[in-house]
């Protein structure tokens, strides 16, 4: 069993060493003439729409860009942080959506609202939490066109504030990183192996078309991933890339805003109970039993937990965040733990933006 735990974590340690010096990074900043229309969701986002589209507004090198942001029932000031905002910029255009499709959720339906009005070749689906420098949808496209991929998500860097954050946040880059070979699934596309975040997605639009746009996805709380597997299914392809150098975001910015938010989606996150279980003891595997090795005196227990830790900074450093809380991996796997175990004990119940999901 020991040895199984050491080949495991070792095995981990190869896939994230691979993906270290393998994965795709946006480089090209050449100027970019294909029309690019950016789909903007936002509700109560008053602090951040401001910032969001400054950032938008800064984009170098983008020929035709169309910026379609869909205000999905705002109850804060919203509304008027993106009139003053946008000015008289005619790129923007600001859709007022009356709430949900029915079954759907809110995000997903303004997402399909703001699609039936684009008229880009690529489509970019954007967070209002997302800060984009300024060659950041130039490079992005040319990572999408030179690939000839269907779909890229360049993966923004998480920022972290508090001790929680800086626990929990560089899992997310962690967990695929060190868990999917990304030349392969970007080379043979499955379901399984399908990686996106929908903070900053880019789909060409003819792609988006054919699986009739966000349909797919209508009422799944983790759409980006469920879109990514549609479009793999359709015939498509594509692959989640290094999006740290171009794009940040903070999540969250405290653990009750952590909880609410993993609360409402770990639960879907791994197909179902099965799912949860058998992640839930891979976490275990990897994050509570080496140090439970150690402390029983058993020194493959101290490699097993070299192993993982060296996958954390490696993550850590492709990411640009601090790989020395890779040495607090073990705390880090069991609070994930807690919010598995949160999100199954809550679910159906949790309000997130006023609503519950």
């Amino acid at each position: 069993m020991r040895f199984a735990l050491f080949v495991l974590c070792y095995l981990i340690l190869l896939i994230a060493l691979f993906n270290f010096f393998t994965i795709r990074i946006p480089r090209n900043k050449a100027a970019v003439s294909t029309p690019v229309t950016v789909l903007l969701p936002v509700r109560n986002e008053q602090a951040n729409v401001g910032p969001c589209v400054a950032g938008l507004m800064a984009q170098k090198d983008v020929k035709q860009l169309q910026v379609i942001i869909i205000n999905d029932q705002s109850t804060d000031n919203t509304a008027e942080v993106l009139k003053a905002a946008i000015g008289a910029d005619s790129r923007f255009s600001v859709i007022e959506a009356d709430g949900p499709r029915e079954g759907w959720l809110g995000k997903v339906s303004a997402l399909h609202t703001g699609f039936a009005r684009s008229t880009g070749e690529v489509i970019i689906c954007l967070d209002a939490d997302v800060r984009l420098e300024a060659d950041a949808i130039a490079r992005a496209v040319n990572q999408l066109q030179a690939l000839s991929l269907d779909f890229v998500s360049p993966y923004p860097r998480q920022i972290a504030g508090t001790f929680s954050e800086k626990l929990i946040q560089p899992l997310l880059h962690w967990s695929w990183m060190s868990t999917v070979i990304l030349r392969l699934a970007e080379k043979v596309p499955h379901r399984s192996t399908a990686v996106s975040n929908g903070q900053f997605f880019l789909i060409r639009a003819k792609a988006l078309t054919a699986i009739d746009g966000f349909t797919s996805v209508s009422a799944k709380i983790l759409d980006d991933v469920e879109l990514a597997r549609s479009l793999i299914t359709a015939g498509f392809s594509g692959v989640v890339t290094e999006g740290s150098g171009i794009s940040h975001t903070r999540m969250y910015t405290n653990f009750d805003e952590i909880r609410q938010g993993y609360g409402k989606s770990l639960h879907k996150a791994f197909g179902g109970a099965l799912g949860a279980i058998v992640a839930s003891v891979f976490i275990a595997a990897t994050g509570l039993a080496p140090l439970l090795l150690i402390l029983q005196g058993y020194f493959i227990g101290w490699i097993a937990f070299f192993c993982i830790a060296l996958t954390r900074a490696l993550s850590a450093i492709r990411s640009r965040s601090n790989p020395l809380y890779a040495l607090l991996h073990p705390l880090s796997a069991a609070l994930l733990l807690y919010l598995i175990a949160y999100s199954w004990a809550k679910r159906g119940s949790i309000q997130w933006k006023g609503r519950t999901v």
